[in-house]
């Protein structure tokens, strides 16, 4: 007979993992509802801190602690069934980092941030005849939205499934885990780094210090005018 193994309030998520979640999630969204050209200097502002917490994640999916590198993550799609098939039947599998389905929706977010980033650059930088750059473009940040709101569902029904609110996790970065499988810092020193270089950025952006962010977008409104 298996013996269930006893659990306690871990650590799981550092604050580099948790800040770039938040800012991702906060940066996509502002960015799919300033879309329109009144609001493109915002658009482009998001659209380019999409693409740079992108790389960020990226980077530290080989830098981080134990839960926020890929390799602890790095399942097949075999896995990723199993896993659903099992929230169906009501015997969860046991994840204390991200489980195999929430995986894929963490890689397809990653790789849409990072297209639909790139070919809203294309858009303001191309020539003016790829207009088909932005029609793609647009596809692509609705493909985005519809892969968000599958992961907040499967957040949802993970929450109820295990009987914890995942949501509150990466919040405060615990989770009820086996003793000894937490992680032993936070890191709040790159966290704090990322959550200042993302509000300078923003800063600096809406301030007009960055034309090469904010001319694009200035341009392409005063185009459309003519």
């Amino acid at each position: 007979m298996n013996v269930p193994e006893p659990k306690m309030r871990i650590l799981v998520w550092d604050l580099p993992t948790r800040a770039f979640h938040w800012l991702f999630a906060l940066s996509f969204i502002a960015a799919y509802l300033s879309s329109e050209d009144d609001w493109l200097t915002f658009h482009v502002t998001f659209g380019y801190t999409v693409l740079g917490l992108v790389a960020f994640r990226i980077l530290w999916g080989f830098a981080g602690t134990r839960y926020a590198r890929f390799g602890s993550f790095a399942y097949g799609p075999a896995r990723a069934l199993a896993y659903l098939r099992s929230i169906a039947e009501r015997r969860p599998e046991q994840h204390v980092g991200h489980n195999p389905a929430g995986s894929w929706a963490i890689y397809l977010l990653l790789a849409l941030g990072a297209l639909t980033g790139a070919l809203g650059f294309l858009t303001l930088n191309g020539p003016q005849q790829w207009e088909w750059v932005k029609d793609v473009h647009q596809v692509m940040g609705n493909v985005m939205l519809g892969v968000a709101c599958a992961h907040i569902a499967g957040v949802i029904a993970g929450s109820l499934a295990h009987r914890e609110n995942l949501a509150r996790a990466m919040v405060d970065g615990y989770k009820q885990g086996p003793p000894g499988q937490g992680i032993r810092s936070s890191v709040w020193i790159v966290g704090a780094a990322l959550l200042a270089l993302a509000a300078g950025f923003w800063t600096a952006a809406w301030r007009g210090d960055l034309p090469a962010v904010t001319a694009p977008a200035v341009k392409r409104v005063a185009e459309h005018e003519h």
